[in-house]
């Protein structure tokens, strides 16, 4: 069993950064994929960014070149900066873990970006 916590979320101007921390309850090392996804009202849940245990990310087209996806295997942390916010961003983001060909999910932080 894996608990996710999200921390970050808030509310900010368009043009402004803001950067989501998710922190596991165990050892992320080995854990094959770790993500961010974010759902807006009415929407259904979108992939934002994904790491591999290896490092290697991606991104939905919607975010490239804005966001950026990072893990620290030592804190047991994985991290999505995000720059140059628009109000189309607004969404509950959720971290999210495969681990074993198990799914595992957070709580949800809030992200308002103001026009």
């Amino acid at each position: 069993q894996v608990q996710l916590v999200e921390s970050g979320g808030g509310l900010v101007q368009a043009g402004g950064s803001l950067r989501l921390a998710c922190v596991a309850s165990r050892s992320i090392f080995n854990f094959n994929v770790m993500d961010w996804y974010r759902q807006a009202p009415g929407n259904q849940r979108e992939l934002v960014a994904a790491i591999s245990s290896r490092g290697s990310t991606s991104y939905a087209d919607s975010v490239k070149g804005r966001f950026t996806i990072s893990r620290d295997n030592a804190k047991n942390t994985v991290s999505l900066q995000m720059n140059s916010l628009k109000p189309e961003d607004t969404a509950v983001y959720y971290c999210s873990a495969a681990v074993s060909g198990a799914r595992y999910w957070g709580q949800g932080t809030q992200v308002t970006v103001s026009s």
